[in-house]
């Protein structure tokens, strides 16, 4: 049901390819994709590095614990997150990094360009991180130009818009689902993505479900070197409604599990509305999200 897409297939605008994209973004809101530049083992070893640092010392993690920052740069504890205002906050952690702007820039003070913050270890972290980010922001950006030719929009609309991406990575920790946890207790309650496009990595574990047209609710899995794709809120409006931003969620189970979302936005200052609506930033929009979103910035000013 969930349109499975070669990338290169797509890159080459295979008729397809292309058709499968078209379904997926307009009628779901959902696909996976495979054959990326992206390997298997790649993942794997992020995948790996993310579970060491969970599972490291609370200490460690506190040190870079996010919720003493204006941003959203480090480690955020169960309870950091709040998806939907009617469940309970999410108890999953996180940890997310985001692209940084030299000194001189003018978007450089701004909080979703926020510095990074680094743990101590485990060892070579910082490095396999960074890495991983840089080479799924190319991913995101070809797939973006391949999802933009099968909708009938110009494939290279894209192409300046995301130079300076308010692209964030997060690495996902769902711990097995609590013995407390009731009917508003959740890994991550029901909600939809905020941006244009996020690049799921995950380490093959179920647990991600995703909101059909009729209500229902689907599983959606991939192993490492495979990726679960969804688009978010800021697409759906610069689309007019064409592409869907579609509701899921991870209730948890008894197994723990481990996700790499990549966030990917473009530069604060575009403007992501329809055409012939109100403008309105990617970057205003962001930011009034992420407000409502992590406690620790719910009633605070970051625009």
């Amino acid at each position: 049901m969930i349109p499975h897409i070669d990338a290169d297939a797509l890159a080459a605008r295979d008729p397809e390819a292309l058709d499968a994209a078209r379904r997926g973004a307009e009628e779901i809101g959902f696909l996976t994709l495979h054959n990326t530049a992206l390997s298997a083992e790649g993942v794997a070893q992020v995948i790996a590095a993310y579970r060491a640092f969970f599972k490291g010392p609370r200490a460690v993690k506190e040190a870079v614990n996010m919720n003493v920052t204006g941003s959203n740069r480090g480690w955020g504890g169960a309870g950091s997150e709040q998806v939907d205002p009617d469940a309970n906050p999410d108890y999953k952690e996180v940890f997310d990094c985001g692209v940084e702007l030299p000194p001189g820039d003018p978007f450089a003070r701004l909080p979703v360009y926020a510095p990074n913050q680094w743990p101590d270890a485990p060892e070579g972290f910082q490095r396999m991180v960074e890495g991983y980010f840089s080479q799924a922001r190319a991913v995101a950006l070809d797939l973006l130009r391949g999802i933009s030719a099968a909708i009938g929009r110009d494939q290279d609309f894209f192409a300046d818009k995301f130079a300076r991406p308010m692209a964030l990575l997060r690495g996902n920790y769902y711990p097995e689902r609590p013995d407390w946890a009731g009917e508003k207790d959740f890994g991550i309650a029901a909600h939809t993505d905020y941006g244009c496009l996020t690049l799921l990595a995950t380490d093959g574990q179920p647990g991600l479900e995703v909101q059909l047209r009729d209500g229902t609710w689907v599983p959606v899995e991939a192993q490492p070197g495979a990726f679960i794709i969804n688009f978010g809120e800021m697409l759906e409006m610069w689309t007019a409604g064409q592409v869907r931003a579609t509701p899921h969620r991870v209730i948890g189970g008894p197994l723990e599990r481990i996700s790499i979302p990549l966030f990917f936005n473009p530069v604060y200052d575009t403007d992501v509305s329809a055409p012939g609506q109100a403008p309105i930033t990617a970057g205003a929009h962001l930011s009034k999200r992420y407000t409502e979103t992590y406690t620790h910035l719910q009633g605070a000013e970051t625009a």
